[in-house]
Protein backbone atom coordinates (compact mmCIF):
# COMPACT_ATOMS: atom_id res chain seq x y z
CA UNK A 1 0.00 0.00 0.00
CA UNK A 2 2.86 2.41 0.80
CA UNK A 3 4.29 1.94 -2.72
CA UNK A 4 0.94 2.85 -4.26
CA UNK A 5 0.68 5.98 -2.10
CA UNK A 6 4.22 6.99 -3.02
CA UNK A 7 3.34 6.60 -6.70
CA UNK A 8 0.26 8.80 -6.31
CA UNK A 9 2.26 11.39 -4.37
CA UNK A 10 4.94 11.48 -7.08
CA UNK A 11 2.32 11.87 -9.82
CA UNK A 12 0.65 14.75 -7.98
CA UNK A 13 4.01 16.44 -7.37
CA UNK A 14 4.92 16.12 -11.05
CA UNK A 15 1.53 17.50 -12.11
CA UNK A 16 1.87 20.39 -9.64
CA UNK A 17 5.34 21.20 -10.96
CA UNK A 18 4.19 21.19 -14.61
CA UNK A 19 1.23 23.45 -13.74
CA UNK A 20 3.54 25.84 -11.89
CA UNK A 21 5.85 26.10 -14.90
CA UNK A 22 3.03 26.22 -17.47
CA UNK A 23 1.26 29.05 -15.64
CA UNK A 24 4.36 31.25 -15.48
CA UNK A 25 5.59 32.32 -18.96
CA UNK A 26 8.71 33.97 -17.54
CA UNK A 27 9.66 30.81 -15.62
CA UNK A 28 8.99 28.72 -18.72
CA UNK A 29 11.21 31.01 -20.82
CA UNK A 30 13.98 30.92 -18.19
CA UNK A 31 13.88 27.12 -17.96
CA UNK A 32 13.91 26.87 -21.76
CA UNK A 33 17.08 28.94 -21.94
CA UNK A 34 18.73 26.89 -19.19
CA UNK A 35 17.62 23.71 -20.97
CA UNK A 36 19.07 25.01 -24.26
CA UNK A 37 22.31 25.86 -22.48
CA UNK A 38 22.68 22.20 -21.52
CA UNK A 39 22.13 21.22 -25.17
CA UNK A 40 24.27 23.98 -26.73
CA UNK A 41 27.41 21.90 -27.25
CA UNK A 42 25.48 18.88 -28.52
CA UNK A 43 26.01 16.73 -25.43
CA UNK A 44 24.25 16.90 -22.10
CA UNK A 45 26.86 16.02 -19.53
CA UNK A 46 26.13 14.80 -16.02
CA UNK A 47 27.68 17.97 -14.53
CA UNK A 48 25.39 20.18 -16.63
CA UNK A 49 22.31 18.23 -15.62
CA UNK A 50 23.37 18.41 -11.96
CA UNK A 51 23.83 22.20 -12.25
CA UNK A 52 20.43 22.53 -13.95
CA UNK A 53 18.71 20.52 -11.21
CA UNK A 54 20.48 22.48 -8.47
CA UNK A 55 19.33 25.75 -10.05
CA UNK A 56 15.77 24.45 -10.41
CA UNK A 57 15.68 23.61 -6.71
CA UNK A 58 17.48 26.64 -5.29
CA UNK A 59 16.28 29.42 -7.61
CA UNK A 60 12.79 28.26 -8.53
CA UNK A 61 11.79 25.91 -5.72
CA UNK A 62 11.19 23.06 -8.18
CA UNK A 63 11.75 19.49 -7.07
CA UNK A 64 14.26 18.05 -9.56
CA UNK A 65 12.79 14.58 -9.03
CA UNK A 66 9.40 15.83 -10.29
CA UNK A 67 10.81 17.43 -13.46
CA UNK A 68 10.30 14.63 -16.01
CA UNK A 69 6.97 16.02 -17.22
CA UNK A 70 8.41 19.54 -17.17
CA UNK A 71 11.16 18.40 -19.55
CA UNK A 72 8.49 17.08 -21.90
CA UNK A 73 6.52 20.32 -21.58
CA UNK A 74 9.63 22.40 -22.32
CA UNK A 75 10.46 20.23 -25.32
CA UNK A 76 6.94 20.65 -26.72
CA UNK A 77 6.53 24.32 -25.77
CA UNK A 78 10.00 25.31 -26.91
CA UNK A 79 9.01 24.97 -30.54
CA UNK A 80 6.06 27.33 -30.07
CA UNK A 81 7.97 30.19 -28.41
CA UNK A 82 9.62 32.56 -30.90
CA UNK A 83 12.74 34.60 -30.22
CA UNK A 84 10.60 37.76 -30.32
CA UNK A 85 8.20 36.40 -27.71
CA UNK A 86 11.11 35.38 -25.52
CA UNK A 87 12.70 38.82 -25.83
CA UNK A 88 9.39 40.47 -24.88
CA UNK A 89 9.00 38.26 -21.81
CA UNK A 90 12.54 39.04 -20.65
CA UNK A 91 12.22 42.77 -21.33
CA UNK A 92 9.56 42.88 -18.62
CA UNK A 93 11.77 41.20 -16.00
CA UNK A 94 13.75 43.27 -13.49
CA UNK A 95 17.46 43.63 -14.25
CA UNK A 96 18.50 41.51 -11.26
CA UNK A 97 16.36 38.57 -12.45
CA UNK A 98 17.81 38.87 -15.97
CA UNK A 99 21.31 38.97 -14.45
CA UNK A 100 20.56 35.88 -12.37
CA UNK A 101 19.34 34.04 -15.47
CA UNK A 102 22.56 34.84 -17.30
CA UNK A 103 24.59 33.81 -14.25
CA UNK A 104 22.72 30.47 -14.16
CA UNK A 105 23.45 29.91 -17.84
CA UNK A 106 27.13 30.59 -17.21
CA UNK A 107 27.10 28.13 -14.28
CA UNK A 108 25.68 25.41 -16.54
CA UNK A 109 28.13 26.17 -19.35
CA UNK A 110 31.10 26.11 -16.99
CA UNK A 111 29.95 23.07 -14.99
CA UNK A 112 31.81 20.58 -17.19
CA UNK A 113 35.00 22.71 -17.26
CA UNK A 114 34.79 22.95 -21.05
CA UNK A 115 33.38 26.14 -22.58
CA UNK A 116 32.46 25.22 -26.13
CA UNK A 117 32.22 27.84 -28.90
CA UNK A 118 28.50 27.04 -29.27
CA UNK A 119 27.97 27.66 -25.56
CA UNK A 120 29.80 30.97 -25.81
CA UNK A 121 27.68 31.93 -28.82
CA UNK A 122 24.45 31.17 -26.94
CA UNK A 123 25.69 33.12 -23.91
CA UNK A 124 26.58 36.11 -26.10
CA UNK A 125 23.26 36.06 -27.94
CA UNK A 126 21.33 35.71 -24.69
CA UNK A 127 23.31 38.46 -22.95
CA UNK A 128 22.49 40.76 -25.85
CA UNK A 129 18.78 39.82 -25.71
CA UNK A 130 18.77 40.48 -21.95
CA UNK A 131 20.43 43.87 -22.41
CA UNK A 132 23.91 42.95 -21.16
CA UNK A 133 27.42 42.91 -22.64
CA UNK A 134 29.58 39.94 -21.66
CA UNK A 135 32.97 41.22 -20.55
CA UNK A 136 35.50 38.77 -19.16
CA UNK A 137 32.86 36.17 -18.31
CA UNK A 138 30.52 38.48 -16.42
CA UNK A 139 27.56 40.53 -17.57
CA UNK A 140 27.62 44.31 -17.58
CA UNK A 141 24.45 46.24 -18.27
Amino acid sequence: MAGFLDTIKTMLERDKTVRLVANDPALTAELLLLFRMMLADGTVREEELFAFKRICRSAFGLNPEAMQDVYKYLEDYGYELTAEQTAEIFSELPADRRQTLLDHMIQIAESDNNLDARELALLGKTADMLGFDLKGGSAVQ
